[in-house]
């Protein structure tokens, strides 16, 4: 459901952007995007601060598209929000408790994270900012080399699509790591 509260501005957007062009399109992103964010916290009684950190981007970015009518801003807001994240995500390898991959993975309930040693989280925290640094390269390059239209689209369904192959390809890693652990101490005990 909490995903359906993130797509849903994006399709409004897409819808809008066919509708009446990019400007347009930004308006209804500028409205929805922080109707989603109280939505959200109305039903969890939290705040996202993913969401909170992207639609703050969003809101300034939207703000330099439509007073300069250019629309550069928004093309570079997606990467400047991954790029500020995945500092982040690079910073929390000496700041904090924990580096920022184990904090996310952390909040799957029925996952034992402590099977996972602090140089594999190091690691999966590295690729993540890696990802971020690439997902945000990706963005321009289709930004600034394919018309608006297809940037659009890409925006929309590409960037999610790789998030989500992202996070399927960690899972099963992080599985693959949990489940090697188990089968080491069920031999060590026979």
């Amino acid at each position: 459901m909490n995903l359906l509260f993130e797509f849903f501005p994006l399709i409004l957007f897409l819808v809008a952007f066919f509708y009446k062009g990019i400007y347009f399109a930004l308006v209804v992103l500028m409205i929805a995007m922080p109707v989603g964010l109280v939505v959200k916290y109305l039903r969890t009684k939290t705040l996202d601060k993913m969401y909170l950190g992207s639609t703050i981007f969003l809101l300034v970015a939207g703000a330099l598209t439509l007073y300069f009518r250019n629309p550069v801003f928004l093309f570079w807001k997606p990467t400047a929000f991954y790029w500020v994240v995945a500092i982040a995500f690079l910073g929390s390898q000496w700041i904090g408790e924990m580096p920022l991959a184990k904090r996310f993975f952390s909040m799957v309930d029925e996952l034992p994270g402590d099977k996972i040693t602090a140089v594999q989280w190091n690691r999966l925290n590295i690729v993540w900012v890696l990802f971020l640094v690439g997902a945000g390269i990706l963005n321009i390059v289709v930004a600034y080399n394919f018309e608006i239209e297809t940037w659009v689209k890409f925006k929309v369904f590409g960037l999610m699509a790789i998030t989500f192959v992202f996070l399927i390809a960690q899972t099963f890693w992080i599985s693959r790591l949990i489940g090697d652990d188990a089968v080491a101490e069920h031999t060590e005990q026979d």
